[in-house]
C-alpha cells in the first residue's frame, strides 16, 4: 500500500504478473514487426500477387478453424504456463527459419505460408492458454488492472514494433526483420520460464469405455453449447466474427494498398502504421474509466460502433497530407477495438466458470478467428478483381456496421454486462456499477 492508502501497481508488487507482463509484451513487438515484415517480404523480394499476400494472411489465422476446439481441451487438461512455453519455442524455430532460408537462397512463397500456418498453429495453443492462465495467477480484484496492462502495453509495443518493421525492413531488408520477432520469443521464453506460480492442478477428464476421442469430443461439443445457448456469450462471439471478417479484410492488403497504390515506401508504412496503432493505448487505459461512469454495455457500443466509424477514411488515403486519412482512421480503429477487449476480456474472465475457460475461450474463439482467413481471402480476390482501393472501401465499410450486432442484441439494451453466469431465461437486470474488466484483440 502507498501512503495515501492506496494499493501498488500490479508491476511493483507482483513478480511473477510483471514476468508474464514482460514476456507477453516482447511477444506482441514481435508480432508487430512481422505483422508489417511478412508481406513486404512478399511484396518486395517476391514481388508476390496481391492474391498471394492475402493468402499469407489468411494462413496465419486458418489453424483456428482446425485446432481451435481441440485446443481448448487440451488447455484445459495440462498445465497451461508449459503449453505457453511450448508454443513460445516452437516459434522462436520457425521465425528464424525466414531470415536462414533468404541467406540460403531458397525463399518463396511456400515457405512464408507454411511459416504463417505452423506459427498460426502454436498462437493458437498460446492465446487460449494465456487467456485461460490470467485469472489463476490474479485474484479477482485485481484482474481488472492486470488487463488494462496488459492491453495497454501490447497495443504500446506494436505501435513501436510495426514502426521498426518498417524501419528494419527499409535498412537490413524485410527478411531480416524477422529475426525481431525471433528474439522476443526468446524474450518470452526466459520471462515464463521464471514464473514461480504454479497454477491449480486441472481436473482430469472423464473418460468412458469409447476412449480419449469421445472425451474430447464431449468436451469439445460443452464449450460450443455453453457459447450457442448463452445470449451474452453468443452476441459477442457473433460480433467478433463479423468485425474480424471486415477488419482483417482491410488489413491484408493494407500493405499492398499504401505501397502500391498511394507509393509510400516500406520505412514511411511502418511508421504510419504504428502512428494509427498509437490508438491501442488510449483504448486501453480509456475503457476501464468509460465502462465505469456509463457502464460496461454502453462503453462498448460507444468504443466498437463510435470510434471504428473512423475507417472509412482510410480509402482516401493518398500522399502528402492524405496519409492523415489513414493515420486518424486506424487510430479510431485501434482505439475502439482494443477499448473493447479491454472490456470483453474482464467480462469473460468474472462471468465464465473458471474450469471452462479454456474450452468457452476456445469454442467463440474459433468463431471469432475462423473468419479471419476468410476475409483475407476475400480482400484478396477483391483487390485482384476491382482494384485495391475500391477493395478497401467495400472492407472497411464493414467495420462499423459489424458493431450494429451490438446495438440490436441484448448488449444494447442494458447499462453493463452481467458478472455472474445464470441459467437461460429472461434476461439479467443491469448489475449496479460492477467493477468494468478487461480483454486478440479480437482484432
Amino acid at each position: 500500500m502507498t501512503r495515501d492508502g492506496r494499493r501498488r501497481s500490479l508491476l511493483r508488487r507482483h513478480r511473477d504478473f510483471r514476468l508474464l507482463w514482460c514476456g507477453e509484451t516482447a511477444g506482441k513487438f514481435g508480432a508487430s514487426v512481422t505483422g508489417v515484415a511478412m508481406p513486404l517480404v512478399a511484396v518486395s523480394e517476391l514481388h508476390a500477387s496481391t492474391f498471394q499476400i492475402g493468402l499469407l494472411s489468411a494462413a496465419a489465422w486458418a489453424p483456428w478453424l482446425v485446432m481451435g476446439l481441440p485446443a481448448g481441451v487440451w488447455v484445459d487438461r495440462l498445465p497451461r504456463r508449459t503449453v505457453m512455453l511450448v508454443a513460445a519455442a516452437v516459434s522462436l524455430v520457425l521465425f528464424t527459419a525466414v531470415p536462414a532460408a533468404a541467406w540460403a537462397g531458397r525463399l518463396s512463397t511456400g515457405l512464408l505460408l507454411a511459416v504463417a500456418l505452423l506459427t498460426g498453429t502454436a498462437a493458437v495453443f498460446f492465446q487460449t492458454a494465456y487467456t485461460a492462465y490470467l485469472p489463476d495467477l490474479l485474484s479477482p480484484a485485481d484482474q481488472p488492472e492486470g488487463n488494462a496492462k496488459l492491453h495497454g502495453s501490447a497495443s504500446a509495443a506494436q505501435i513501436v514494433g510495426l514502426g521498426s518493421g518498417g524501419l528494419v525492413a527499409q535498412l537490413a531488408g524485410a527478411a531480416n526483420g524477422m529475426l525481431a520477432n525471433a528474439a522476443t520469443f526468446l524474450v518470452s521464453l526466459l520471462c515464463l520460464g521464471r514464473i514461480r506460480h504454479r497454477e491449480t492442478r486441472p481436473t482430469p477428464a472423464a473418460r468412458d469405455g469409447r476412449g480419449a476421442d469421445r472425451a474430447l469430443r464431449r468436451e469439445i461439443g460443452e464449450g460450443l453449447r455453453l457459447v450457442a445457448r448463452d445470449r451474452w456469450l453468443r452476441t459477442l462471439t457473433l460480433y467478433g466474427a463479423t468485425c474480424n471478417l471486415a477488419l482483417m479484410g482491410y488489413q491484408s492488403i493494407l500493405v499492398a494498398f499504401l505501397v502500391r497504390e498511394v507509393g509510400l515506401t516500406p520505412g514511411t508504412v511502418g511508421g504510419l502504421v504504428a502512428a494509427a496503432g498509437s490508438g491501442g493505448v488510449l483504448g486501453a487505459f480509456a475503457a476501464r474509466r468509460v465502462a465505469a461512469r456509463v457502464g460496461t454495455a454502453r462503453a462498448m457500443i460507444l468504443f466498437e460502433l463510435g470510434l471504428p466509424a473512423l475507417a472509412l477514411l482510410i480509402p482516401l488515403t493518398g500522399t502528402g497530407a492524405g496519409v492523415l486519412c489513414y493515420a486518424v482512421g486506424g487510430f479510431g480503429v485501434s482505439a475502439g477495438v482494443v477499448a473493447g477487449n479491454v472490456i470483453k476480456s474482464g467480462f469473460q474472465q468474472h462471468y465464465c466458470p473458471p474450469e471452462l475457460l479454456g474450452r468457452i475461450t476456445a469454442s467463440a474463439a474459433v468463431l471469432n478467428y475462423g473468419t479471419i482467413p476468410v476475409g483475407a481471402l476475400l480482400a484478396g480476390v477483391l483487390g485482384t478483381a476491382v482494384g485495391l482501393r475500391p477493395a478497401m472501401w467495400i472492407t472497411t465499410a464493414g467495420v462499423p456496421l459489424a458493431a450494429l450486432v451490438l446495438l440490436f442484441s441484448p448488449v444494447g439494451r442494458v447499462r453493463d454486462l452481467p458478472t455472474v453466469r445464470r441459467p437461460a431465461g429472461p434476461a439479467p437486470a443491469p448489475a449496479p456499477a460492477p467493477a468494468p474488466g478487461t480483454t486478440a484483440t479480437t482484432a
